[in-house]
């Protein structure tokens, strides 16, 4: 084991008997010792010890707070005790998010002296992240990726808040992966895709001649999730005679089909998700106030795409390979630049979808200007709400404009008429009154 002078003897000699990943650390951020089982990590393809781990872990030429990430070792030294956080690490493998715990040594004085450092990866398939869009660097996405890997090892209900278009049920998926339950099954209910006649009995199961047309025993997709985790997207929308089940459910961990009288046990851990205001709901009278609670017991927010800038070229280059169909196409320098000024109301899945448009439009290499939503013009939308002063630009716009701006915009004509800040009748009547005009 290769080791520096000054380390301590008896540190790299408790580091070497650890069987997960560990460093040793001075206040310099310099590593001083490796475990084996680092070692054996980065397979020998580069010198550690007498480096600094974030030139080694992330390539940077100054220290993480430095670098606009969250260091550990900064905020053990204000807090004087150990420190958790989520960390995106290079690695011989390529990029993965890392589980990093520092623990603070003091010497003799009772000073902060040196640091171990464990490093835990997150068992979350890397080529899944980039195939469906589970990757950032952002301080944004990485705070939401810490909330991950702490409640993943746990059987709390979250609740995942988020805008249509943000990957809820991709992240419901990492922290099943990251669960003890990982090799169990992981069951997704689409809420509002269910007509309230058929919820309950997809929800529980039926037996049969419990209604009409049930001519055999149904397995409910609880009993389908067993041992593993249940996954209610768009939570908001399950009706009120629905929830109270739920929440008997989720408060005494039984059911019963419907149509029986047999109590069945539920072994599962629920994730929801919603892009509706669960707590307005609440004081509305729409949304059960302790079934809220119930499900709300670990909540977590996911940032719109338009809050983690930073993320979109590299999310980009990652999904771009995705929907090319097996062409190597590029993002010129100016198509990135009009990603990165873009709104993205449809967040993640907008950017999916504006790029498998561009690669069908591309005759060549390169995805340009051209390619993109309304040619060369600068996006008008930037966010949401708009602001007054936008608002009043986009009521200057002749209804020419207007129609361009329209036949360029991904989303709905509803979608453009609240960003646009005007009624969605406005909007009809002005695009009509181009169509009219002959100049269409």
């Amino acid at each position: 084991m290769t080791v520096a002078a000054n380390a301590p003897v008896e540190l790299v000699s408790f580091l070497e008997s650890l069987s997960e990943p560990h460093i040793l650390c001075d206040r310099d951020y310099r590593i001083l010792a490796a475990n084996k089982a680092y070692r054996d990590k980065w397979e020998g393809q580069q010198r550690i010890v007498g480096r600094t781990c974030y030139e080694v872990s992330h390539r940077y030429k100054l220290p993480c707070d430095q670098a606009g990430e969250s260091c550990p070792l900064q905020r053990s030294l204000r807090s004087g005790q150990r420190e958790r956080v989520v960390h995106l690490h290079h690695t011989p493998h390529g990029e993965r998010f890392e589980n990093i715990e520092l623990s603070p040594i003091r010497d003799a004085s009772g000073e902060i002296a040196y640091f171990i450092e464990k490093i835990d990866p997150l068992p979350v398939p890397r080529t899944d992240e980039h195939a469906r869009g589970l990757i950032g660097r952002s301080p944004t996405f990485m705070a939401m990726m810490d909330m991950v890997a702490r409640v993943a090892p746990s059987d709390a209900a979250v609740l995942l808040q988020g805008e249509s278009g943000t990957g809820k049920e991709l992240v419901a998926s990492a922290i099943h992966q990251m669960s003890r339950r990982t090799e169990k099954p992981f069951v997704a209910v689409d809420c509002s895709g269910l007509a309230e006649t058929l919820f309950e009995s997809e929800l529980f199961g039926h037996e049969r001649g419990a209604f009409t047309g049930a001519v055999t025993r149904k397995i409910g997709l609880i009993e389908a999730a067993s041992g593993g985790t249940l996954f209610l997207d768009e939570v908001g929308d399950i009706p009120l005679s629905i929830q109270v089940k739920l929440l008997r459910l989720l408060e005494t961990g039984t059911f019963r089909r419907v149509g029986s009288t047999e109590v069945l046990q539920a072994d599962i851990r629920v994730v929801s998700a919603t892009h509706r205001p669960l707590a307005e709901m609440v004081e509305a009278g729409s949304f059960r106030q302790d079934l809220f609670y119930r499900l709300n017991v670990f909540p977590v927010f996911l940032p719109p795409l338009r809050e983690r800038r930073e993320d979109i070229a590299v999310l980009a280059e990652a999904l771009l390979p995705r929907v090319s169909n097996g062409r190597k196409l590029r993002l010129s320098d100016e198509a990135i630049r009009w990603l990165r000024d873009y709104s993205f109301p449809g967040n993640v899945r907008e950017l999916r979808n504006l790029l498998e448009r561009a690669c069908l439009l591309c005759d060549s290499d390169d995805i340009d200007l051209r390619h993109l939503p309304a040619g060369a013009s600068p996006p008008l939308l930037r966010s949401t709400p708009i602001s007054a002063q936008n608002r009043k630009s986009a009521s200057k716009l002749s209804d020419r404009e207007l129609a361009d701006i329209a036949a360029g915009f991904p989303g709905s004509r509803k979608e453009l008429a609240r960003h646009l800040g005007m009624s969605e009748r406005t909007l009809y009547r002005r695009l009509g009154r181009h169509e009219n005009s002959g100049d269409a």
